[in-house]
């Protein structure tokens, strides 16, 4: 079980992220498109710059659905590969079956 600060935390990303999308892609396509002249695009990055941190979508970091686990996520299920394994084991995953060879 992950802590509950760490998961708040990521929760909280995840709404800063939202938030800022739509002018961080317009801002992004003005970096990136190549009729913008030098001063927009100089404007468009010192403005990518004073948004907050956490507005980057890289900084919102994959978590497990049922209790929340950082490490070893498996994006297929949602779940870490902890879960995985006890949900798959228990019959809880359509398609996936126990190998053994």
């Amino acid at each position: 079980m992950a802590r509950k600060s760490g998961i708040a935390r990521n929760e909280r990303r995840k709404r800063v992220v939202e938030r800022y999308a739509a002018r961080r892609a317009e801002l992004k396509e003005i970096v990136r498109r190549p009729t913008s002249t030098t001063a927009e695009r100089d404007a468009a990055q010192a403005e990518l710059g004073r948004q907050p941190r956490d507005a980057g979508a890289t900084r919102v970091r994959n978590r497990d659905s049922v209790d929340g686990r950082p490490r070893g996520y498996l994006r297929t299920f949602g779940l870490s590969r902890v879960r995985v394994r006890e949900q798959a084991h228990a019959g809880f995953l359509p398609g996936v079956t126990r190998s053994s060879w």
